[in-house]
C-alpha cells in the first residue's frame, strides 16, 4: 500500500538540521506517601484507570518501571532530578526520583504523576473507586522512552521498545545524566581554537555578516579564515553553509569534505552532505554518512569526561530520519523502522512532521495497521493544511478499514 512518503519526503530539501555501567535499584516498589509531591502545584489531582484494549490479556501489561539516574562523572545526583515517560515525542507521565537516584514509575495510575499516565492524552476525571496500577499495555510502550530532567545536566535516553517479556515490573536499569557546565581544557577539538588571530577575527566576522544576511560579505570572510588557516573546521563547516545558502551546491560540498577531512568527530558537516545527498536520493551515501554520525551518537557519550563543543543532542533527530529513509529506500525494513523511531523519541520539538509519513509506510508494510494509522493522524495533527493533506485523509480511511477487523 502505496502512502505519501514521496510527498512528504520532498519536503525536507534543505538541512532539516553514552555507555553507563549499570546499577541495580531496590526490590520493585510503589512509591511512599513521604516522597517528593505527588501533584503538580496548581493542577487537581486525578486517580483515574488507565484505558485498556478489549480482551488485553493481563500478563501483557507492564505495571512498574524501576530504575536508577546517576552522573556521568560519578557525584551525587541533584535531589529535584525528574523522571518522564515520552511517547511519540510527548511527555505522559513525569516522576521526582528519590534521593540517591532511584526511582519507581506506576503506569496506568495517577499517583506521582504531573501528566496524563495513559499515554492517551486526554483528560481523566477522579473516580475515587477505581483500582490504580491498572498498567498499560507493553506494545503501547514501545514509541516510548525514559529520560530525567535536571537542571544543569543533559539526559541520555532509555528506550522501551524491548522490554522484560512475562514480567510487569521492570527494571529499565541506569539514565546517565552529564553536566552541561563546560570545563576548561576538555573540548572537541583543538584545532579551532589554535587558528591564529587574524583567522579567527574573519571568522567573527563571518558569522556577523551571515546573522545580517549578507551572504556574500560572510563567504568573502570564511574564505579569508580558512586561508589564513587551512585547518580552520568551523570555519570551513560555515563557508559551506553559506555556499549552499547561495545554491553554489559543489563548492558547497568540497567546503564540507574539507571539515570533515579535518576533524572526523566534528559532526555537523556530516549532517549537511547526508542533506545535500538526500535531495539527490543517494541512499547509499546518506546510508554511509548518516551511520558515522550515528557510531558517534552524543547519547551514549557516558565515556566522554568534559564539556563537548558544537554537539546539540536534539539535532540528531536529522541523521536517524535520513538514516531511515535511506533505509526503506534500499528496501532494509527493519533498519529503517528503527532509525525511525530513534528520530521520533529525539525529534521532541517537532520538526520532521514528514517522519510520520515514513513510519508510516513501514507500518504498513509490516501490516501492521493500527500503528501505521496512529503515524497518520500525528502527521495530520501537525500538518492539517499541508498540500497533501486530503490525500494523506484519504489513506488515512484505507488504513483504518484495514485495521478494522484486527481490532
Amino acid at each position: 500500500m502505496e502512502l505519501a512518503l514521496a510527498m512528504g519526503l520532498a519536503l525536507a530539501t534543505g538541512v532539516i538540521a553514552q555507555v553507563a555501567l549499570a546499577q541495580k535499584p531496590p526490590a520493585p516498589k510503589p512509591p511512599p506517601p513521604t516522597g517528593p509531591p505527588t501533584t503538580n502545584p496548581g493542577q487537581p489531582a486525578t486517580n483515574g484507570p488507565a484505558n485498556r484494549l478489549p480482551n488485553q490479556p493481563t500478563g501483557d501489561l507492564v505495571t512498574f518501571l524501576q530504575g536508577h539516574v546517576a552522573t556521568d562523572d560519578g557525584t551525587t545526583v541533584p535531589n529535584d532530578v525528574l523522571v518522564e515517560r515520552v511517547c511519540n515525542a510527548r511527555t505522559r507521565q513525569q516522576v521526582h526520583a528519590f534521593p540517591g537516584g532511584d526511582f519507581s514509575m506506576e503506569l496506568g495510575s495517577m499517583v506521582d504523576s504531573y501528566v496524563d499516565a495513559t499515554a492517551d492524552g486526554s483528560p481523566r476525571t477522579s473516580q475515587s473507586n477505581s483500582p490504580t496500577g491498572t498498567g498499560i499495555p507493553r506494545r503501547e510502550l514501545a514509541n516510548c522512552e525514559l529520560r530525567a530532567t535536571v537542571s544543569g545536566f543533559t539526559s541520555n535516553v532509555v528506550n522501551l521498545v524491548d522490554l522484560t517479556r512475562d514480567s510487569s515490573y521492570v527494571d529499565i536499569g541506569t539514565i546517565v545524566v552529564h553536566r552541561t557546565e563546560k570545563i576548561k581544557g576538555a573540548t572537541l577539538s583543538a584545532a579551532p581554537y589554535q587558528a591564529p588571530k587574524d583567522a579567527r577575527k574573519a571568522y567573527e566576522n563571518g558569522i556577523e555578516a551571515e546573522r545580517k544576511g549578507k551572504l556574500a560579505d560572510a563567504r568573502q570572510y570564511f574564505e579569508k579564515a580558512v586561508e589564513i588557516y587551512p585547518k580552520y573546521t568551523s570555519a570551513w563547516f560555515q563557508l559551506g553553509a553559506v555556499l549552499r545558502n547561495l545554491a553554489q551546491t559543489e563548492p558547497a560540498r568540497e567546503a564540507f569534505s574539507h571539515a570533515t577531512a579535518i576533524d572526523s568527530k566534528f559532526l555537523p558537516p556530516y549532517l549537511s552532505l547526508a542533506a545535500m545527498a538526500f535531495e539527490t536520493q543517494e541512499w547509499t551515501q546518506v546510508l554511509n554518512l548518516t551511520n558515522h554520525v550515528m557510531d558517534l551518537d552524543p547519547l551514549r557519550y557516558a565515556d566522554v569526561k568534559g564539556y563537548i563543543v558544537d554537539l546539540d543532542p536534539v539535532d540528531y533527530a536529522e541523521a536517524y530520519f535520513y538514516n531511515s529513509a535511506a533505509n526503506y529506500r534500499l528496501n532494509r525494513i527493519e533498519e529503517a523502522e528503527k532509525s525511525g523511531l530513534r528520530a521520533e523519541r529525539l525529534d521532541t520539538r517537532p520538526r520532521f512532521p514528514q517522519l510520520h509519513l515514513l513510519l508510516a509506510e513501514i507500518f504498513a508494510r509490516k501490516n501492521d495497521y493500527a500503528r501505521a494509522s496512529s503515524e497518520t493522524k500525528i502527521y495530520l495533527e501537525l500538518m492539517p493544511h499541508a498540500k497533501n493533506a486530503d490525500q494523506v485523509r484519504q489513506q488515512l480511511a484505507e488504513l483504518e478499514k484495514l485495521n478494522g477487523p484486527a481490532s
